[in-house]
């Protein structure tokens, strides 16, 4: 049982004995007590002082000493307005190091015995390279992936490939009519951005047409509709769903040269998949639904033509199923790859990480599924909303050619790690090895940067703030690491065992405050799973570098004389080491052992 879980049973029991209150036994009861108070954890009297009928301080003094009679977990404690402070001995806190100071695998739990958790993220479109939207993306999805392993879910990590729609068609046409044949080879540029290129010299002549209908006397919705090049493109989808064998070939071609250029882009950032869906293999099945639905009256055809379902009644409005060309959309192929998972990995929930501009679609999709279809996998449909990611520069749009490209960005952190780890000039590495470093480091700092963000919100990137070796940046931590490292490789130089017995009995301050900090970490991890932040497992990193690098200042280490507070130290060194490296790496961020 834990600490917490211990002292909560304690707490149950004082309230039933002394004033015949009953309540769970719940852990979160007891809180970590904050800083610049004293104590290690914290009960808030103030919910049973109604019931009570005591005042908040008088009812806390109460409790307390009824507390220090009955645990012996328990040292001392003090009220602070109606806040009891619980003080631990120092017993637990060196029986919790001894337990845990070599586990490298402190904060993950068992493997859990039931059904798999499936989450969806990346979701690319073929028609562009994946950009700085992507990347929060992908590293959220990752990240949330490695999280709930830790917290023993068995995880499915999935890709849904956007490879058919009028988007795709787009660029696949400008490269018919202004392309020349030119090819990733030819061109020298990876294929995701030669054909991310088409689909800007796409919009690019589109608007030239419009333009000249609108001098025509046009209105601007009507030139948008009937530019020539936006209906060649809508034909070449009609062919495409048509099974056209010169559309598919050019499709076949076009799309392999952006799954090159996307599993470099996926290689660099860390990310692997356990299974790609197609949508060019799931829409059938999302029509089939869709028939379904409509033979059932679920759905209904409207005088378009187009399949809908209005939706109305439920604080929505009428969504469109199937265009009146019998093409379908979105959320067509999103229906039936719903239930080719569903079939294949019958998993507890489905999460689908995906911006908060699609809100809406996901609304809409759940109530289809669960309600109006009333499918049996409807209710597990989780969708993780999560905010835009901008440059100082503004906001990025692809079809105009201004965003981000996640190759090029990463590049810009691998500048920028070198130029500002070669400002420090404190450690000489050989090329292979700086390079290494430099990749480390740039990484690392976009990573961190990105995920420290609560997922909701809208966060604006910043390159040059976020690899400061000295703010809440991934270099502070991998730098607090590395310093770790080199102290181990001190001891290890000068033979000190740290497998040894501790035989002192008493912490400092400092000592016990780090190991505090280190003993909240699988809480800190259950917690990350339970609420799918990333941002919680970041700033807890965050927060135990400061404290580590603290505690380094104020203990001595090797120039402590008493051999038995040196070791314990160490100890704590060790565990600091391994729970930063833990911790990391549940964002998908590596740490070196020198820098």
């Amino acid at each position: 049982m834990i600490l917490e879980q211990q002292i909560a049973e304690t707490f149950k029991s004082v309230l039933h004995d002394l004033y015949s209150v009953d309540i769970a036994a719940d852990s979160n009861l007891v809180q970590p007590t904050r800083k610049g108070f004293e104590g290690d954890f914290t009960i808030v009297i103030f919910p049973y002082v109604k019931q009570v009928k005591k005042a908040p301080d008088a009812l806390a003094q109460e409790i307390g000493e009824s507390l220090l009679s009955n645990s012996p977990l328990i040292e001392s404690f003090n009220v602070i307005k109606g806040y009891l402070n619980l003080k631990i001995r120092d017993s637990f806190w060196f029986n919790f190091l001894e337990s845990e100071f070599d586990n490298l695998d402190f904060g993950k739990v068992t493997t859990r015995n039931e059904m798999p958790i499936l989450i969806e993220y990346s979701s690319p479109n073929t028609n562009k390279p994946l950009h700085l939207g992507h990347i929060r993306n992908n590293l959220l999805g990752h990240s949330i992936t490695q999280i709930l392993k830790a917290c023993g879910h068995t995880v499915v990590q999935v890709n849904l490939v956007n490879d058919r729609g009028i988007h795709i068609c787009k660029s696949m046409l400008a490269w018919l009519k202004f392309g020349n044949g030119e090819t990733p080879d030819s061109s020298g540029m990876k294929g995701d951005h030669l054909v991310g290129k088409y689909y800007v010299v796409f919009d690019q002549e589109y608007k030239k047409q419009q333009k000249e209908l609108l001098s025509q006397g046009y209105s601007e919705e009507e030139a948008a509709d009937k530019a020539p090049l936006i209906l060649e493109a809508r034909e070449m989808l009609r062919k495409w769903e048509a099974n056209d064998p010169a559309i598919r070939q050019l499709w076949s071609m076009m799309n392999g040269w952006v799954y090159n250029g996307f599993d470099q882009t996926y290689s660099r950032l860390g990310i692997k998949f356990d299974k790609t869906y197609y949508e060019s293999n799931t829409y059938l099945l999302g029509k089939n639904i869709v028939k379904d639905g409509l033979d059932r009256n679920v759905f209904y055809q409207h005088e378009d033509g187009s399949v809908r379902i209005d939706l109305t009644e439920d604080g929505l409005d009428e969504k469109i199923l199937l265009r009146k060309d019998g093409t379908s959309v979105y959320m067509t192929q999103d229906l039936g790859t719903a239930q080719l998972r569903f079939e294949e990995f019958n998993p507890q929930k489905m999460i689908y990480v995906v911006g908060n501009e699609q809100n809406y679609h996901f609304d809409v999709l759940k109530l289809i599924l669960d309600k109006k279809l009333q499918k049996p996998f409807g209710a597990s449909i989780y969708h993780l909303s999560y905010g835009m990611v901008e440059l100082p520069s503004g906001k990025m749009k692809s079809r105009e050619g201004t965003v981000v490209d996640a190759d090029d960005l990463m590049d810009d952190m691998f500048a920028e790690a070198k130029k500002s780890t070669e400002a420090l000039g404190k450690f000489q590495f050989s090329d292979d090895e700086a390079k290494a470093l430099y990749e480390m480091i740039g990484l690392g700092a976009l990573k961190y940067f990105i995920l420290k963000v609560d997922p909701q919100k809208n966060m604006l990137f910043n390159p040059e703030e976020s690899i400061d070796f000295n703010g809440n940046t991934a270099p502070f931590i991998q730098y607090t690491h590395a310093r770790i490292c080199s102290i181990l490789r001190k001891a290890t130089e000068t033979h000190i065992e740290l497998t040894s017995k501790l035989t002192i009995s008493n912490l400092g301050k400092e000592e016990k405050q780090i190991l505090n900090t280190l003993y909240q970490f699988p809480k800190i991890v259950l917690s990350a799973g339970e609420n799918m932040s990333p941002a919680l497992i970041a700033n807890y990193c965050y927060e135990l570098a400061k404290t580590f690098n603290h505690f380094y200042q104020e203990t001595p280490i090797f120039k402590e004389e008493n051999v038995e507070k040196r070791l314990l130290r160490l100890k704590i060194s060790r565990l600091v080491a391994n729970v930063i490296k833990n911790g990391m790496s549940l964002l998908g961020i590596d740490v070196p052992q020198k820098m």
